[in-house]
């Protein structure tokens, strides 16, 4: 039981101890005193973008030998295979990032002041939601035997860790499921494909910068919208989208990286890395061993039907059957071969 309150169910309400802040939230209105959240929220996502791009090409302009085994696709490939040239794929970046700022700045609202008082009555509340829950699934009395011996504890667990952290999670799922589909449709309606999502598959060899090479229609669709409807269904607070939005965009970057680091966290965290999004844009030339399924610019796309998932996992390539690996394209390279 905690130190200040006698039980914690009482009447129609809760008592709960004074509240305890975790590490990792901060009572300050704005995480930097000078420059508001909603500021940041806009701001991160576009520095982390350039930053881990420039890092990434760095790599690549390296020269270093110890990266060619990590490397997916030699570096000349780059040069060779893609359509557009690294001035084109920055410029359309550029625009793409002033054009969802510009709908950020409409879009993100002033958040609600930090206090103490409404960390307490907003814990108050959801410990009340708690009891109902609590003594509707154990009845009565063993409800309340849990609650006066967990309460507490289940209410500061639920406010400051459970509830974030489910918030976070059904937001990358909404991205994903959207993202899913909408890409999936941008390659079985070909009027899309060839108007709008064919831009970003000038890029047969992705590298980091890549990440962002879309159609403005594409960029304002799939990633623009999908955002925004995540936000709006997890109702995530400015400092969960901050992070929401900063982790998606390093994670898109790192996925079109061309390195297959084993020490990369964000290729150890999910399927969905770069090597599996570069299957997507794998082509080879027209031999035997390559199906003639599909054609790209005069070349065979390999998994241009597959691996459609994106940013974060890839549950529902395996669901619905469109899920490429490696080992398959082995295999149907070998088919191919013995036909």
């Amino acid at each position: 039981m905690n130190s200040t309150c006698t039980s914690f169910v009482i009447g129609k309400t809760v008592c709960l101890s004074p509240v305890r802040i975790p590490f990792y939230f901060s009572l300050h209105q704005n995480i930097f005193d000078d420059i508001p959240d909603t500021y940041v929220a806009l701001g991160a996502p576009v520095l982390a973008f350039w930053l881990m791009s420039l890092m990434f090409y760095c790599l690549d302009i390296s020269g270093w030998r110890w990266l060619e085994k990590y490397r997916i696709h030699e570096s000349e490939e780059v040069k060779s295979k893609n359509l557009a040239t690294l001035w084109e794929v920055a410029r359309a970046v550029i625009f793409q990032n002033v054009m969802q700022t510009l709908i950020g700045f409409a879009w993100l609202a002033e958040p609600p002041v930090i206090s103490v008082a409404r960390c307490q009555s907003e814990m108050e509340g959801l410990g009340r939601t708690l009891v109902l829950v609590v003594r509707g699934l154990f009845g009565e009395e063993t409800g309340m035997k849990i609650l006066e011996q967990w309460g507490p504890g289940m209410t500061h667990w639920l406010y400051w860790w459970g509830i974030p952290a489910a918030q976070i999670f059904f937001a990358m799922f909404t991205v994903d499921t959207w993202q899913y589909f909408i890409h999936r449709l941008m390659h079985t309606n070909q009027y899309l494909y060839r108007k709008v999502h064919s831009v970003h598959h000038k890029l047969y060899v992705p590298y980091a910068l890549g990440a962002l090479y879309n159609h403005p229609f594409e960029a304002l669709l799939m990633d623009t919208l999908g955002i925004i409807i995540a936000e709006q269904v997890t109702h995530l607070s400015i400092r969960q989208a901050i992070f929401f939005l900063v982790y998606g965009t390093c994670k898109g970057v790192d996925d079109h990286c061309g390195y297959k680091f084993p020490f990369d966290p964000f290729q150890l965290i999910s399927g969905s890395n770069s090597d599996y999004h570069d299957i997507h844009h794998q082509v080879c030339p027209f031999t035997t061993t390559c199906p003639r399924k599909h054609c790209l610019g005069g070349v065979q796309a390999v998994g241009i039907k597959s691996n459609f998932s994106q940013p974060y996992f890839i549950h529902w390539d395996i669901l619905l059957g469109t899920r490429m690996t490696r080992e398959d394209i082995q295999k149907r390279g070998q088919k191919v071969k013995t036909t």
